[in-house]
């Protein structure tokens, strides 16, 4: 019998074989053969009399644990079973917690062995009290924002007349009167004076992440956030091109919304929220969206991509998203991404575990393929902007040039949708209040300038 997740082969006994003993007891038990070779097979030990007395007692006095420890005989070879169950309590080895995952016998430090401890304590890192808030620090805009949304999918129960403090008694996000650690994270006028990195980090690339173009940091509570980053992401950094149905005005993304919209829920829901900011990067040909915490303990990349069960990191935060009708709870985000992909004629999703968190990178078009250039409905007003434009100009100059007193009239009419549908680009787009802030025309502006002319 091959080694597996619950079965180790050890030849001889060394003492170093304590921390396999731990890390079974941590996570769901197993068996430690001494005597045996990696193919299963009884190899003999001679001094088995002593290490059938000395290994209980080892595991005994250093993790406070017994073990049943039996002595078996193969063809008048002898080895040793040591057979270790699962503990409800964290076990651990010189001070040191470890966990067997797979064949791979873990170490757990730092937001592992956080989360570790608060699972096996029955907890979750959302469902924990922070007793350094109070109902001051939730903001009540947040709140009927939340419970606005909710109305749509009609998950949410009844709410008319209540407090802000009775809203989060009815979403579980209280104990005893304080405030849990989710109702921060959802509504919290200022998270990150409770917690780091409560924000996602949105960066525009050219061909890879050493050309970095310009970025935007965009940091509140889960309620903002979600709303915020989709504001970013259409003035910035996507394109939506224009079509016209009719005398409708018909404004499309770069990549599906919904896929969007369930990468960013994704992140938010089930990143580790002691761990690094939520990251998206914007390439010429793809996005990306990143989140750190790995996938839970038996689940695989290839079970996201089918059918599978629901098992949300943040519980708490999760059973609010779904009353609000921003997720399902039924393990369908995945599969809803690439559904949406297919329905926009895009390729799958890329789903990748890397740097200790989870990536899903959208693609524009196939490899191999080029996107076809989509020529933006030019107003006249968008094409005078345009045909004034030889260098780069300033607010003013553009203004002078084009004979406009009124500078609403000039950011509504022709600098914002000429902004908008990547015509033209700023020259300081870090700081666009700036007041040494440029306009010039982007390289598909000098191309619909040439179609214009010609």
């Amino acid at each position: 019998m091959p080694e597996k997740q619950n079965i180790e082969y050890k030849q001889s006994w060394q003492d170093e074989y304590l921390k396999w003993v731990c890390g079974f007891a941590n996570a769901i038990g197993g068996t430690i053969f001494i005597g045996k070779d990696d193919g299963g097979n009884a190899v003999d030990i001679e001094d088995y009399k002593s290490l059938m007395e000395n290994i209980p007692q080892k595991i005994r006095n250093s993790m406070g644990i017994i073990c049943d420890i039996q002595l078996h005989d193969e063809n008048g070879k002898k080895y040793i079973s040591i057979q270790v169950d699962p503990y409800s309590v964290p076990v651990s080895f010189r001070g040191r917690y470890y966990y067997r995952t797979g064949s791979t016998n873990l170490e757990l430090t730092g937001v592992e062995l956080n989360e570790f401890l608060l699972k096996k304590a029955g907890k979750t890192w959302d469902d924990v009290i922070e007793d350094r808030a109070g109902i001051q620090d939730i903001d009540e805009k947040s709140i009927a924002k939340f419970v606005e949304d909710s109305k749509e999918k009609g998950r949410m129960p009844d709410t008319d007349g209540l407090s802000a403090t009775q809203i989060l008694d009815k979403l579980r996000l209280t104990e005893h009167g304080k405030i849990k650690r989710a109702a921060i994270i959802l509504f919290g006028k200022d998270p990150n004076r409770f917690f780091p990195n409560i924000q996602v980090k949105i960066g525009r690339f050219g061909k890879d992440s050493s050309d970095l173009k310009f970025h935007e940091i965009v940091e509140g509570n889960l309620v903002y956030i979600l709303n915020e980053v989709f504001v970013q992401l259409s003035y910035k950094f996507l394109t939506r091109p224009v079509a016209f149905e009719g005398l409708q005005r018909i404004e499309k993304y770069e990549y599906p919304f919904a896929a969007l919209r369930e990468m960013l829920l994704n992140a938010l829901v089930h990143r580790t929220y002691m761990g690094a900011p939520v990251q998206i990067r914007v390439f010429d040909d793809r996005l990306s969206i990143w989140n750190e915490g790995t996938l839970p303990q038996g689940l695989s990349l290839e079970n996201l991509r089918k059918e599978h069960n629901s098992r949300p990191r943040n519980p708490n935060l999760a059973d609010a998203c779904f009353k609000a009708g921003y997720i399902d709870t039924w393990g369908r985000g995945i599969l809803k991404i690439i559904n949406s992909c297919k329905e926009a004629k895009l390729p799958d999703p890329d789903i990748n575990e890397m740097d200790g968190g989870l990536q899903v990178v959208l693609y524009k078009t196939k490899q191999g393929e080029v996107t076809p250039q989509v020529t933006p409905q030019v107003t006249p007003q968008v094409r005078r902007l345009l045909s004034v434009m030889t260098g780069e100009h300033n607010r003013q100059d553009l203004q002078d040039k084009l004979q406009l007193a009124d500078r609403e009239n000039f950011r509504i009419n022709y600098l914002q949708p000429a902004l908008e549908h990547k015509l033209i680009e700023m020259t300081i787009p870090e700081k666009p209040r700036s007041s040494m802030q440029m306009y010039k025309l982007t390289e598909f502006g000098k191309r619909i300038v040439e179609i214009l002319e010609n």
